[in-house]
């Protein structure tokens, strides 16, 4: 475990730069038992940056596989009035949250794949309202990361538990910006603004596509929507206060053009995804839409994400981030998309962000479904980078300019 005065820094963070508490603002903490003094001190830190009153929604990932072996799919897809009215009140109150992720690999292997997925469906019906109220920048939102042995000792399986424990801490505590000799909520400002200069490049040059090479088998051209907007670091609400969503990022992300995908794309990490590990997959697309797909391992895994709903066969985001960046220059695979997608170019499936377009977080759904939006209940990222490859930005009057070279951004 860190020193208490690292994980107060930590803690800080998460309050000040990634969630902005703002003065008698509720704050929920979304914490598993694997991270609670984490937890309690990202709740402490909030009172002291004036929030009206700090809540922590445990949860257990035990328990939770628990339910998926014993219990049966009817009750599963069971959603309790009360927490959907525990969610209307969160907006109503105008809270912003605090997760902490300390996923365990391989958890719900084994279990039969039909039971998550149609839980996982259930509870987003449900809850539709509040994923548009978080997607839409209606209030903060971050996540940071703790560890825990399972964890830990799939990434440093050479090392005993405690000691695979602390060397994850180190990793996370690193990639998140947080040293002994350094002020967090200031380097992160620094990071800030040179992510904004990166984007501010990007969204002069409006491409209307950008085409993906690499030697793996990536051959991929993405078409990217009207007026879109490149965006990363840290965001604004609707009611003007800055966030950082996610603590690490080195991304800048826009919004591709559901109907303009087509190519195949090959996976360079692993995901994990309803508590499996899918590993050596790719996925062909036509129009927008995966037609094919294959994977090594947890091929009925991704055939789940792809089928989840209709939008999750579809984009509804692209990254971009240089093989030469922090997290990627660790040589560390943290098996965890917070940490893996800012080692690498990435893309999710599924739901995209309506700030990604001009005006987006204003829109109404079908004003947003008209310029290429794609609408989903599922947003699942995956890792496609590599050091060999070649983005070429596709102008409209039919120039091509390199974006990326062997891996790295050269604009």
């Amino acid at each position: 475990m860190p020193s208490k005065e690292m994980i107060q820094k930590f803690a800080e963070l998460a309050v000040k730069t990634g969630a902005n508490v703002q003065k008698g603002q509720p704050v929920i903490v979304r914490s598993s038992t694997e991270t609670i003094e984490l937890a309690r001190e990202i709740a402490k830190q909030a009172y002291i940056a004036g929030a009206k009153r700090v809540e922590i929604q445990w949860s257990d990932d035990y328990v939770s596989r628990y339910g998926l072996d014993y219990m049966d799919l009817e009750t599963l897809k069971e959603v309790p009035e009360w927490v959907v009215k525990r969610a209307e009140h969160a907006i109503e109150s105008n809270a912003c949250f605090i997760s902490i992720t300390s996923p365990i690999p391989g958890l719900n292997a084994g279990v039969d794949p039909i039971k998550p997925q149609e839980a996982g469906k259930a509870m987003m019906r449900k809850l539709s309202f509040f994923q548009t109220h978080m997607m839409g920048n209606k209030a903060q939102w971050t996540i940071v990361a703790a560890p825990n042995a399972i964890w830990a000792q799939k990434i440093f399986p050479e090392l005993d538990y405690d000691e695979s424990v602390e060397a994850l801490w180190e990793a996370i505590l690193k990639a998140s910006r947080v040293t002994h000799d350094n002020d967090p909520v200031n380097d992160w400002a620094e990071h800030n603004a040179i992510l904004s200069k990166h984007n501010a490049i990007l969204n002069d040059y409006q491409f209307d596509a950008l085409h993906f090479k690499n030697s793996l088998g990536t051959d991929i051209t993405i078409k990217l929507v009207e007026n879109h907007v490149w965006a990363g670091g840290n965001e604004v609400t609707t009611q003007g206060i800055e966030f950082n969503p996610n603590i690490p990022t080195e991304e800048t992300f826009t919004m591709p053009h559901k109907y303009g995908v087509n190519g195949k794309v090959v996976a360079t990490k692993p995901l994990n995804y309803q508590g499996n590990l899918i590993e050596d997959f790719w996925l062909e697309f036509k129009d927008g839409k995966v037609i094919n797909y294959d994977a090594e391992k947890e091929k009925e895994t991704l055939k789940n994400l792809v089928e989840f709903d209709e939008g999750s066969s579809y984009l509804g985001e692209i990254a971009l981030i240089s093989h030469d960046s922090p997290i990627s220059n660790s040589g560390i695979l943290f098996f965890n998309t917070l940490f893996d997608e800012n080692a690498s170019c990435h893309m999710a499936l599924g739901r995209a962000y309506p700030m990604n377009v001009e005006n987006g977080i204003h829109m109404k759904p079908e004003e947003l479904e008209k310029i290429g939006y794609n609408h989903s209940m599922a947003h699942s990222d995956f890792m496609f980078g590599s050091e060999d490859m070649q983005i070429i930005g596709k102008m409209k009057d039919g120039t091509d300019v390199v974006i990326f070279k062997d891996g790295n951004f050269v604009i």
